[in-house]
């Protein structure tokens, strides 16, 4: 929570200094493409390959062979790392061509993204190592380090924009030196941790290490299969290069407004449940595996529907509250609202897919999850082409609008086919009440929805507003909208000890 909510902090600061220009495009796709290769490597095949293995390590191993297989992850997984950083910051002119080819015929931003890169792809064997040491510290129950660390992230960003960015005659650029710097923090960060579990990695070079090798082996496939909502973004940031200026910036600012509870939920969940699923899998135990996805998909639904809801029926006063002002202009907060509202939709299907994962991860199966990755991609891209050629050519300003709904809807096939492959292995097994439960939840969000649409004040009073005046109502809003929910949940006769997560 405290990492989100410094991330909106963060981004209202780039909104009112930076704006939605070149410069922000720029930017927004430099830090994106190490970023998407982090969500690969470190909250995506690389978590859920090693995991399993170190749990399985720490089940069925002795300490020594434990602390001899996280000494040669480290020491192998480090090494090819640096090789891939190292041939990123080389190859930056030709990665810019490739996940930005809109910005060739702009010299000024081709060059800028290009130098940006540069300072930025590093931060990909930083934050991959820190993702490394989080799955240790997650696999024995410390949960709350590896959650605080991005809250440095998020620190060392607003420090350099607010003071450093003035100082420069390109300030963007500060945003590129903040990405590098706050990417070593995060990774000193965790080493006393490590230390006191006794864990703190000496690397050793293992290729050949068995433990390494099954790593490897289930991370390839991985790559693909766990990361299909952020290989959609990155394709929707390739289309939008194409499309006029600031459509990059207004998917990223609604992007952020959506990883919101996908982070606080969706992401939390998976981190949570990937151990217990390796533990319920290493002791054979069905019964508790199922239990445990049960458990996490009705969280899921509990607070992912109303939070979708929440976002479409208060996106345009969410937008004008925290980043309308200085560069960014009431136009900008419109044609933002339109991308949120239609990311939005899909947010169920974002959290779902980080909760169905883990069912196939923990029993260290990578294969099935990358054909069901495959066809899910295959149909973003489609969409995308379906969606936004109409609008891009009636010269709409809003034809990044197509983007988001086109990476929605292909996350909700991507939900299907996993939950229908889990059910069908019998890997899962819904408990009883599903049905109850989802009319119970419903019924509350349109309860939610209805006040917030009939009583909540149209954009145009909310522009008009200071910003204090803003944040007050929106604040109220929300909590207006919480109680709504909440009460009609109550009345249908929810229990809340239902939701009640068994360690064990």
């Amino acid at each position: 929570m405290i990492s989100r909510i410094l991330g909106f902090v963060r981004d209202m600061v780039f909104a009112r200094i930076f704006g939605a220009d070149a410069a922000t495009d720029a930017f927004f796709v430099a830090f994106k493409i190490p970023n998407f290769l982090r969500r690969l490597f470190a909250e995506g095949a690389f978590s859920q390959a090693f995991v399993p293995v170190l749990t399985e390590y720490k089940e069925k191993k002795s300490e020594r062979e434990l602390k001899e297989l996280i000494d040669q992850v480290a020491g192998t997984f480090g090494v090819v790392l640096l090789g891939i950083s190292l041939s990123g910051v080389i190859a930056a002119p030709l990665l810019i061509m490739a996940f930005g080819p809109g910005f060739i015929d702009d010299a000024y931003k081709y060059e800028l993204a290009v130098d940006m890169l540069r300072y930025t792809f590093p931060y990909l064997f930083f934050i991959a190592l820190t993702a490394f040491a989080g799955g240790i510290l997650n696999s024995f129950g410390k949960f709350a380090v590896p959650a605080f660390t991005p809250v440095f992230l998020n620190i060392v960003f607003i420090s350099m924009a607010i003071y450093v960015s003035p100082q420069l005659d390109e300030p963007i650029m500060a945003l590129a030196w903040a990405v590098f710097i706050a990417g070593a923090v995060q990774l000193v960060f965790q080493f006393p941790f490590l230390l006191k579990l006794k864990l703190l990695p000496i690397p050793k070079w293992g290729w050949k290490h068995p433990g390494v090798q099954k790593i490897k082996n289930l991370m390839l496939p991985a790559i693909i299969g766990s990361s299909v909502v952020q290989i959609n973004l990155l394709f929707d940031t390739l289309i939008a290069s194409f499309l006029i200026t600031g459509s990059i910036s207004w998917l990223y600012y609604s992007d952020r407004l959506v990883e919101f509870p996908l982070g606080l939920l969706g992401i939390a969940l998976a981190t949570v449940i990937l151990p217990k699923l390796s533990r319920d899998h290493a002791k054979q135990s069905a019964e508790a595996f199922s239990s445990t996805m049960d458990w996490a998909l009705r969280c899921a639904l509990l607070v992912g529907l109303p939070a979708a809801v929440g976002l479409v029926m208060l996106a345009g006063p969410m937008l004008a509250t925290l980043f309308y002002g200085g560069e960014f202009t009431s136009e900008d907060v419109y044609l933002s609202s339109l991308s949120l509202m239609a990311y939005s939709t899909g947010l169920m299907g974002f959290i779902l897919v980080k909760v169905l994962a883990p069912g196939f991860y923990a029993r260290q199966d990578t294969k099935t999850p990358v054909k069901i990755g495959i066809k899910a991609m295959i149909a973003n891209m489609v969409l995308n082409v379906v969606f936004v050629t109409p609008l891009y050519l009636s010269d709409f300003k809003g034809a990044h609008t197509g983007l988001a709904l086109a990476t929605a809807l292909s996350a909700y096939l991507n939900v299907w086919l996993l939950y229908r492959t889990l059910r069908k292995l019998g890997y899962y097994q819904p408990g009883k009440g599903w049905l109850k439960l989802f009319a119970q939840i419903s019924i509350s969000s349109l309860a939610m929805a209805g006040v917030l649409y009939w009583f909540n004040p149209p954009i145009e009073t909310w522009l008009h507003w200071d910003a204090w005046m803003r944040v007050g109502n929106l604040a109220l809003w929300i909590a207006v909208g919480f109680v709504t929910y909440v009460t009609t949940l109550l009345i249908c006769g929810l229990k809340p000890k239902a939701f009640l997560f068994n360690k064990s």
